[in-house]
């Protein structure tokens, strides 16, 4: 096992899942890709790149995030780890870093949130389960 994709979305699930992705790393001398999917930005009707204001607050969620995953990437000691801040829905972009960085295995969290959320907002776990061509191992995280 050569790749292994790590989406983190610095949540509870996140150590929880870095610890898991570790010891499948240590033990098969596996590469980590950390991947953290920034939300795109969001677009408005009658202006072009969006208002000033919500691309300011944007851009700074987005160095926030660069930074905390930089931290992520340095714990991993005595690992070859790549980290990327990718832009876009959730599922998607996992499923095409997957493919792009030739994972094969992606470790990730689930919330175990309910039916209707599910219904309702979707589930970046669910899209990832029903599109990956690789392992997917789910980290079940609980309710507190």
């Amino acid at each position: 096992m050569k790749t292994i994709l790590v989406p983190v979305d610095f949540s509870d699930a996140t150590q929880r899942v870095l610890a898991t992705a570790r010891q499948f790393a240590e033990a098969f001398g596996s590469r980590v890709v950390l991947l953290h999917v920034a939300e795109p930005e969001p677009d408005f009707i009658g202006f072009e790149p969006g208002p000033m204001s919500v691309r300011t607050a944007v851009a700074g969620d987005f160095r926030h995030e660069h930074q905390l995953l930089d931290e992520l990437k340095k714990s991993f000691t005595g690992i070859d780890v790549l980290a990327l801040q990718v832009q876009g829905a959730a599922a998607d972009t996992i499923i095409s870093e997957s493919a792009r960085q030739g994972a094969e295995l992606i470790v990730m969290g689930s919330h175990g949130d309910g039916a209707l959320y599910h219904l309702l907002a979707g589930s970046a776990t669910t899209g990832v389960l029903k599109a990956a061509t690789c392992p997917v191992l789910i980290i079940p995280i609980p309710r507190p």
